[in-house]
């Protein structure tokens, strides 16, 4: 098995940030505009660039602490991978160790989650500090798998 792992710090209370991560307008606010849902269930993402083709991640836990998802739909190597954003403070930063745990090989898709990962945690940072994201279909184009 293997993991996706990130770290961020956002200038910003922690409150925010968990804010961003829990609810259906903060989530659409970083990570895509087509998020619904229901966030104490399941919450569904998709994106045009995919063909509105994108993820079904159910609510394990939700504290100011940490946040957990399961996939439950999308493509196969995401399914059964468990989705987390831990949060914690340190100085002026809320630090979020970001988790997408449980990849069954280290296939070339994993590659590009990573980078798509990163460039949506930098969307995450900027959303909680200026109030405005880069969720899709305004996110950086990686390649062709978008």
């Amino acid at each position: 098995m293997s993991d996706i792992l990130h770290r961020v710090g956002i200038i910003a209370p922690t409150k925010d940030v968990y804010d961003a991560l829990t609810t259906i307008d903060g989530l659409a606010g970083w990570w895509t505009e087509d998020t619904t849902g229901d966030v104490d269930g399941v919450i569904q993402f998709r994106f045009a660039s995919a063909g509105g083709d994108g993820f079904d991640m159910k609510v394990l836990e939700k504290s100011p602490e940490l946040i957990r998802w399961e996939v439950v739909g999308g493509p196969d190597e995401w399914i059964g991978t468990e989705v987390s954003f831990t949060l914690s403070r340190a100085d002026q930063f809320t630090i979020v160790l970001f988790k997408q745990a449980g990849w069954r090989e280290q296939v070339e898709f994993m590659y590009h989650c990573s980078t798509k990962w990163a460039t949506f945690l930098m969307s995450l940072k900027q959303y909680v500090e200026t109030g405005k994201g880069e969720p899709a279909p305004n996110d950086v184009l990686v390649s062709n798998w978008h």
